[in-house]
């Protein structure tokens, strides 16, 4: 089993930059790829950007290209998401995802460990 735990949301500015954190623990060894989803209010869950673990190739969704960078730490455990020039649009909550098998962020089901998640508010 693989723990997530998401840290760094908070309220932003408009045009605003945040970083967010996911520290894994447990059987990480199986994990092969990592992500970040949203979910805003009434609205479906979104994957946001992946990574394979391994080789370190990067996946964004259109809505995010350009602004939010995804990047990891192995020897840490840690996963992270820095998101730039924020706008209402972002507002959701974030949450941390990890798979064994593949990384295609159009099936998060076959993401099979979650964190909590954290809220992004900008306002």
């Amino acid at each position: 089993h693989v723990q997530l735990v998401e840290s760094g949301g908070g309220v932003v500015q408009p045009g605003g930059s945040l970083r967010l954190s996911c520290a894994a623990s447990g059987f990480t060894y199986s994990i092969n790829c990592m992500g970040w989803f949203r979910q805003a209010p009434g609205q479906e869950r979104e994957g946001v950007a992946r990574i394979y673990t391994g080789g370190g190739s990067t996946y964004y969704a259109d809505s995010v290209k350009g602004r939010f960078t995804i990047s990891q730490d192995n020897a840490e455990e840690m996963l992270y998401l820095e998101m730039t020039m924020l706008g209402p649009d972002d507002t959701a909550v974030y949450y941390c995802a990890a798979r064994g098998i593949g990384c295609d962020l159009n099936t998060p089901d076959d993401f099979h460990f979650w964190g909590r998640g954290t809220q992004v508010t900008v306002s």
